[in-house]
């Protein structure tokens, strides 16, 4: 079979996606690991074309910018097989992302950490019903008392313990969209400053203002350096609040328990999402799909396309504007309604063509595109609508969390219905991490890690 030829420009890439036999020497039968060759190969090419390996310079800058950003900011970042992380160990954890591991060791609930044995435990503490005459009690709750509201210090709840809250929000990342693929941020502060780069063109120089020059044996060096900007993450307040029967409560903690460790998490990663999907970024995060976000890059329909339709000539389209190091972390991001259109989709050759799923159905289909996984979720627009079919590097949207979470029980609320009322709060923001497209060094189409279809209305 005829080795593919490597791309180095996203026209030559979307050539080549559009290309039968091409298609089909990338995806070889025999060589599962074919297609990951072939995006290794565009990216190391398009990066050739664009300045070489000045990557591993850059990447040395961005290692001493977040450093010296987590020493300002007080941030500790260690791990299991080390006392303190290096300058590069800073990079690869927070500017990557880190979004799955939640328990924060400097979180502010460490303190209370072993001192309940579950979370029915410090609900009993927290309770209305607990008598505050009792030395025991009235000592815990001073000790959980929480006066870190996001916008009156005076007010809050209980402080949750840290490992309590951590093993509440690792059940939300198995139903989480965004915060488990994002670049999460721990905020020592209500208000925290990121580094960005300042770069929007790759034609004169890269990574926001650096040049490279082919010089002589001991010739002068012209300086060049990057272009660094800041993102500001201001928390907001998320409030999760249910209503339990005190009868409940009675007879049964352990359900309560369960109630609250399966279904808050869930409620809590579902309106997050919806905010770093489409948040307005006002009282709330911007999403990263919302028209605000200024690095958005709109994908033009095909001429004659049908109303609510997917073709294959979006997809590959779409995949060519994304940025080259980023087609190895994208994920695709479609309502339900889009699969009939997906499974359907067909790659026209001349007056015939073929189905791009090949499936038999029976199995559970293999959700991926272009070798990039397909998230079905219902927290995108529908079919046919702005934002319902999106390629994404989600490691490119910031989440900048207190690492804390407060609760609070009241039984005055709903005191007529014999219910008790629980509240629960977090402090979150969160905004793209790159602020607009990025024209490549051949002057084509510009890129970015987020990448969107047009409306076909």
């Amino acid at each position: 079979m005829t080795a593919p030829t490597i791309p180095s420009s996203a026209e030559e890439l979307a050539e080549i996606l559009a290309d039968r036999k091409q298609m089909d020497a990338i995806y070889n039968a025999e060589d599962p690991t074919s297609f990951p060759k072939f995006i290794t190969a565009y990216a190391a090419a398009a990066n050739k074309a664009s300045g070489g390996d000045i990557e591993r310079q850059i990447g040395d800058q961005i290692d001493k910018v977040m450093a010296s950003w987590l020493k300002d900011n007080g941030a500790e970042l260690r791990r299991p097989d080390q006392s303190k992380a290096t300058a590069h160990d800073a990079h690869s954890m927070v500017a990557r992302g880190r979004g799955s591991k939640m328990y924060n060791k400097a979180g502010i609930g460490v303190p209370l950490d072993g001192k309940y044995a579950n979370l029915t435990d410090f609900l009993k503490v927290i309770d209305h019903r607990a008598d505050p005459r009792d030395p025991e009690v009235s000592k815990a709750q001073r000790e959980i008392k929480n006066a870190m509201s996001s916008t009156d210090p005076s007010t809050g709840g209980f402080l949750i313990p840290e490992e309590l809250r951590a093993g509440l929000l690792e059940v939300a990342l198995e139903s989480a969209v965004v915060r488990p693929r994002a670049t999460v941020i721990p905020m020592q502060t209500l208000r925290a400053a990121m580094p960005m780069l300042d770069v929007t063109s790759n034609v004169s120089n890269v990574y926001g203002g650096i040049v490279a020059y082919w010089t002589e044996e001991a010739a002068a060096l012209v300086q060049s350096q990057p272009r660094f900007a800041q993102i500001v993450l201001e928390a907001k307040k998320l409030t999760a609040y249910t209503e339990v029967p005190n009868e409940l409560i009675d007879d049964s903690p352990l359900s309560v328990e369960a109630f609250i460790n399966e279904r808050f998490p869930k409620a809590i990663a579902n309106f997050e999402d919806r905010a770093f999907l489409n948040g307005t970024g006002v009282g709330e995060p911007l999403g990263m799909l919302n028209t605000q976000n200024s690095a958005l890059v709109t994908q033009a329909i095909e001429a004659g396309q049908g109303t609510g339709t997917i073709v294959w000539e979006n997809i590959i389209k779409m995949y060519s504007r994304m940025l080259p190091d980023s087609l190895n972390s994208a994920v695709w991001l479609v309502p339900p309604a889009a699969f009939p259109e997906l499974a359907t989709m067909a790659l026209n050759v001349g007056t015939g063509g073929s189905a791009v799923w090949l499936m038999d159905g029976r199995g559970t289909p293999v959700l991926t595109l272009l070798g990039r996984p397909v998230i079905v979720t219902e927290k995108v627009n529908n079919t046919g609508t702005l934002g319902d079919l999106t390629f994404a590097d989600i490691s490119y949207y910031l989440i900048g969390d207190r690492m804390a979470m407060s609760a609070k029980s009241s039984a005055d609320y709903r005191f007529g219905n014999d219910m008790m009322a629980y509240r629960f709060i977090e402090r979150v923001d969160g905004r793209p991490w790159i602020q607009s497209p990025i024209t490549p060094q051949n002057g084509g189409p510009t890129l970015s890690p987020f990448v969107m279809a047009a409306a076909r209305p």
